[in-house]
């Protein structure tokens, strides 16, 4: 965890999930645009333009190699970081944070890949960590499943070899000096020389330090303490089981914590009952925690959770109906409240979580 002192942290944070059409398998039957629009950027910029013009403080881009099970799910995706990197010029203020896998990826790609990503966001790019050990992901690049037990470890090493990378070039290496004609100080370039269980990364990293010089690493509740993260994603069974798993997810060290919840609200004279119902009639939308009412009893289950989590990333059942119910009915409550502050524009991901820009650790050394 970060040697830095952590500050007291006041404003709560509302994430987002941006995928496809919404997180139910259905969503894409109630959506309001052509299809076709998937396939390029319209639906990504027509979404978190949205969120970001409505005041969320990060959007969450799904990542997966494979076909979403069902038959209704998403056949295939864009990569979550070149999502996220088309929707960094954009946006003005809302944190840009796709999912990146630990298990089948190379390490130096994803960390400088991340590492661009901040820069085009200005600071607001942040790593979802994820370790699924699935034999399609696995197929899907040529790749085996790893033992049982080795992928909470290669998911620590991965987190651990790219922030080496990201400290590889002090803050001011670039120096552009034009009378010597040296564009660096080499003595500011630093070799990350990791060695983990199953690779090696010699480094230094092709990409400057990033803006916020570390990026703010989200991951599931259950990989931490073992990987280094700033941000544990708090998952359980129902919403009254979340205080609990969110105040033992601070206490394993997480620096902030987001609970996670299924979101399908009252909409235009139809009941959120009733959605789910007809929705549910399709295929049913299985996973954990949920909310299923009116956005005013959103507004008092949130405020709940809040005295005992960071924050919230809500997954809305359909993007096109429940976005502007949260926009326009949940998160105006929540700002009068004071308990959720938008985030500013300019600022960072790091500012917006009121995490500290962490010391080059080899400037340190």
């Amino acid at each position: 965890m970060p040697s830095t002192p952590v500050p007291e942290f006041r404003s709560r944070v509302i994430a987002l999930e941006l995928d496809g059409d919404g997180a139910h398998p259905a969503s894409w039957r109630k959506a309001h645009h052509d299809p076709q629009a998937l396939l390029g950027g319209q639906r990504i910029r027509e979404t978190v333009q949205a969120a970001d013009i409505a005041g969320f403080h990060a959007a969450t881009f799904k990542d997966s190699r494979v076909v979403d099970p069902g038959s209704t799910g998403i056949a295939g995706r864009i990569d979550a970081i070149q999502r996220a990197a088309f929707a960094a010029p954009i946006t003005r203020s809302i944190g840009l944070v796709p999912e990146a896998g630990t298990l089948f990826t190379e390490p130096f790609h994803v960390a400088t890949q991340l590492a661009s990503l901040d820069y085009s966001s200005l600071g607001r790019a942040g790593w979802l960590v994820t370790a699924d050990n699935l034999a399609k992901e696995a197929r899907s690049v040529g790749r085996t499943q790893l033992p049982e037990g080795e992928a909470v470890s290669e998911a620590a090493d991965v987190v651990q070899a790219s922030r080496r990378l990201w400290d590889s070039w002090e803050d001011d290496a670039v120096i552009r000096d034009v009378a010597t004609g040296r564009y660096l100080d080499r003595d500011k370039l630093h070799y990350a020389d990791f060695d983990g269980g199953r690779f090696s990364v010699k480094g230094p990293s092709i990409i400057p330090r990033p803006l916020q010089g570390q990026l703010v690493v989200f991951a599931p509740a259950e990989l931490i303490p073992a990987v280094e993260a700033d941000v544990a994603l708090i998952s359980a069974d129902t919403t009254d089981d979340l205080p609990q798993a969110a105040q033992a997810a601070a206490s394993a060290g997480a620096p902030r914590t987001l609970v996670e919840l299924d979101v399908i609200l009252d909409s235009r004279g139809q009941t959120a009952e009733d959605r789910l119902a007809e929705l549910d009639s399709y295929e049913e939308w299985t996973g954990g925690a949920r909310y299923v009412g009116s956005a005013e009893g959103l507004v008092e289950l949130l405020t709940t959770l809040f005295a005992a989590a960071d924050g919230v990333r809500l997954k809305p059942a359909v993007l096109d109906v429940d976005l502007p119910e949260l926009a326009n009915k949940v998160l105006p409550e929540l700002h009068r409240s004071g308990l959720v502050v938008p985030p500013l524009p300019g600022a960072t991901l790091r500012e917006t979580f009121g995490l500290p820009r962490p010391a080059n650790r080899f400037a340190a050394a």
